[in-house]
């Protein structure tokens, strides 16, 4: 009995490893965020943001109307949960923006379940401030 419990450690410890190294290691080397769904329990999605500290959370329709916003911050990154219980079956948008970049990930929601994408539908660098006050000469 005590082997199967140590055995069984053993595999959760390696397990868990595994899937920290996973949400926390960054595939293109830049330091820019990366959503990670994280689980999607019945109405309820959690999400988490690695390697921010401040980003703006914003809900959208599919007319573009705005339904929810929040400026979220955390100190190694930001982790949220959302519950959209509330919200009607449909598709929605959650746009992250932080100083560097504006992402757009697309939620779906049915009447027992939602969904939201692990790859972003769209994705936007913000200009840096060098290139804000650089003059361009149009012909």
């Amino acid at each position: 009995m005590k082997k199967i419990l140590k055995l069984s450690l053993v595999c959760a410890v390696l397990l868990s490893g595994m899937s920290t190294y996973a949400i926390d290691g960054n595939d293109n080397g830049n330091a820019d965020f990366n959503l990670h769904v994280l689980k999607a329990n019945g109405k309820l999605i959690t999400f988490a943001l690695n390697q921010v500290q401040k980003a703006n959370l914003s809900i959208y329709d599919k007319n573009g109307s705005l339904i929810y916003s929040e400026n979220a911050t955390g100190k190694e990154g930001i982790l949220r949960t959302f519950s959209l219980e509330e919200f009607p079956a449909g598709v929605y948008f959650l746009e992250v923006e932080d100083s560097v970049k504006k992402v757009r990930h697309e939620i779906t929601i049915t009447d027992d379940a939602s969904v939201l994408s692990t790859k972003a539908v769209s994705s936007a660098y913000k200009a840096n401030s060098t290139a804000q006050s650089s003059s361009v000469a149009v012909r």
